[in-house]
């Protein structure tokens, strides 16, 4: 039996150790390799062409697709490992990128429609609205959407179907491109 390394034993050094200098601890091992295999199931759920675009390694490609055909709890539960350990392979900065910007432009396409809806509400209920969008799109119609407004509190007095107010909306996008949809949104934040 060895006899056991005391402190007089081993040679104590002065100098701080840095958290760079220790190896990563398993809780963060463990944190890494989770995230991995939530990334390697978040593309599983992607369209095949949208998986595509991606530029994956093939073996990669073929175990996500091959995702959608496992039916069996466990082997769902080892295929998502076997997954997690193919993107651990790999380098995932490009694909959560990629995945980053298609969320963002489906949220800010999201937050342009709302701005829309708002001032297609404004303009039907605020009398003064309608001259606000002018002063910010002076190129609009305006005999056309004071029409429009008009039919849509008439359809809104009498419990009809919003046909008019739907033609409002129609024709904001119509004029406020999603190109412009910046300056669009910002304007309706003063309420």
């Amino acid at each position: 039996m060895k006899p056991k390394k005391t402190t007089k034993d081993t040679e104590l050094s002065n100098e701080p150790i840095s958290a760079a200098d220790l190896p990563p601890s398993k809780t963060k091992l463990k944190a890494e390799a989770d995230a991995q295999q939530a990334l390697g199931v978040r593309l599983s759920e992607l369209p095949k062409d949208k998986l595509l675009k991606l530029n994956l390694p093939e073996d990669v490609v073929t175990a996500i697709l091959d995702t959608k055909k496992i039916t069996a709890n466990g082997a769902i539960r080892r295929h998502r490992q076997y997954l997690g350990r193919l993107m651990r392979e790999i380098d995932n900065s490009p694909i959560n990128e990629q995945l980053a910007r298609w969320e963002g432009k489906h949220t800010a396409e999201n937050a342009y429609f709302h701005g829309l809806e708002r001032w297609r509400d404004r303009l039907i209920n605020d009398a003064n609205a309608l001259s606000e969008f002018m002063a910010l799109h002076p190129g609009t119609d305006s005999q056309q959407l004071r029409t429009l407004i008009r039919n849509a509190q008439k359809e809104q007095a009498a419990a009809k179907p919003p046909k008019s107010s739907r033609e409002i909306f129609r024709v904001l996008r119509e004029i406020t491109s999603p190109d412009q949809s910046a300056d669009f949104s910002e304007s309706d934040t003063d309420e």
